[in-house]
């Protein structure tokens, strides 16, 4: 380890030409600048909404120039405006002139461009015009907990898959039933099963249809867990209708196939009890508790009139040329009843010519079995069981 003695050397050098004291002998100080201090304030940013005005007022004339630099020559002019689609759907006058870039249409047609690429524009906006909030996992939970039925079926619309989504470790209906919100479960539960009616044959196996059929059957078991714990039994159908129509048509057609069998058999065939144990075991495969079954009587009697009835139909058109009844009328009211009805009024005479005498005798049983209010489905079922399966000849 070394030391700087320089200093000391000097001092004493100049101590022999003076005097000896105190003040001579002090070890000099090297000269330093004082610094000086000048502050210096950052100025702050400016907040999120400055910054949204200033990009729906600078993006559309940007985007404008950039439009205009790849606008075609002359040459490839006409070529370009046959890949162009016409967006009016109205009739256009010939006489309409060119629309200015600068026009207040034109201008809000690229501001809306803007907010959709920067993802501004996720306000749901009502058919009035008035914004009803930001489509978001917890707007919707906050939805939920004011009743906000209005904003939950603008969701509905226009973003379903957030029904779906869980916020906070549960689903909106799950909350919903939670809280004790029976309207908005009621709610949810009719948007579940509007989103599977109105589902095309060619959008069932989509993969992003297929994830959104997965969740809505994830989260209604959840809910129906929910509802139980919640001792709230009048909804138990209403999960037990949309459970069956979310498990698609494999399941459906599966039964319809075993009943058209015993329907087959004739007197020896038993379909009105296969029907029935097949759609309660369901109930019971998802309710898990047999004492919840009793709330489900109802249902699960309307369930096996639409299989019996599925099932005649689906014996009836390999005879005759016709087509299969739609699998989203499974136990939705009388959907199913409706469409037998005016399909048999449809080919009647055509299947009196070529269905068999037992087949005939039995579309007869139901269509008359079935018709009127004045009887509940469970009694129905029960006077058709004792006719089909009392062993007599058809």
């Amino acid at each position: 380890m070394s030391f700087n003695n320089a200093p000391l050397i000097k001092a004493l050098d100049e101590a022999t030409e003076r005097p000896l004291t105190p003040e001579t002998l002090a070890i000099p100080s090297p000269n330093r600048r004082r610094v000086v201090s000048e502050p210096c304030l950052p100025e702050r940013l400016p907040n999120s909404s400055f910054l949204h005005r200033e990009a729906e007022s600078l993006a559309p004339s940007t985007l404008e120039k950039e439009l205009a630099k790849s606008r075609p020559g002359p040459r490839d002019a006409e070529e370009y405006a046959n890949d162009i689609p016409e967006l009016s759907v109205g009739p256009k006058e010939e006489d309409e002139p060119a629309e200015d870039p600068t026009s207040p249409r034109r201008s809000s047609f690229l501001k809306a461009i803007v907010r959709s690429i920067s993802g501004m524009g996720a306000a749901i906006v009502t058919s009035t015009g008035t914004e009803v909030g930001v489509m978001e996992r917890c707007s919707v939970m906050r939805a939920v907990e004011e009743s906000n039925i209005m904003f939950l079926m603008e969701v509905r619309d226009r973003a379903f898959p957030l029904l779906l989504r869980t916020s906070g470790g549960q689903t909106p209906l799950v909350h919903a039933i939670r809280i004790g919100n029976r309207d908005v479960a009621i709610v949810l539960l009719g948007a579940f099963s509007r989103y599977i009616n109105h589902l095309e044959a060619d959008e069932v196996l989509k993969p992003q249809t297929q994830a959104h059929l997965k969740a809505l059957r994830t989260g209604l078991k959840l809910a129906i867990n929910q509802g139980l714990a919640n001792s709230q039994p009048d909804l138990i159908a209403s999960f037990m209708q949309t459970l069956i129509m979310s498990e698609g048509d494999k399941w459906v057609w599966a039964q319809v196939s075993m009943v058209s069998r015993e329907l087959n058999a004739g007197t020896e065939g038993r379909p009105v009890t296969l029907a029935g144990a097949t759609v309660r075991k369901f109930a019971t495969r998802e309710l898990g508790k047999a004492d919840l079954i009793a709330s489900l009587e109802d249902y699960i009697a309307n369930a096996t009139a639409d299989l019996l009835m599925m099932a005649a139909w689906s014996i009836t058109i390999q005879t005759i040329s016709a087509e299969h009844m739609p699998s989203y009328y499974f136990a939705r009211d009388d959907r199913v009843y409706k469409s037998f009805v005016e399909q048999l009024d449809k080919h009647r005479i055509e299947i009196n010519r070529k269905c068999p005498r037992q087949l005939r005798h039995q579309l007869r049983i139901l269509k008359e079995g079935f018709e009127g209010r004045s009887l509940t489905y469970r009694k129905k079922v029960e006077q058709i069981a004792t006719i089909l399966e009392s062993g007599d000849p058809l």
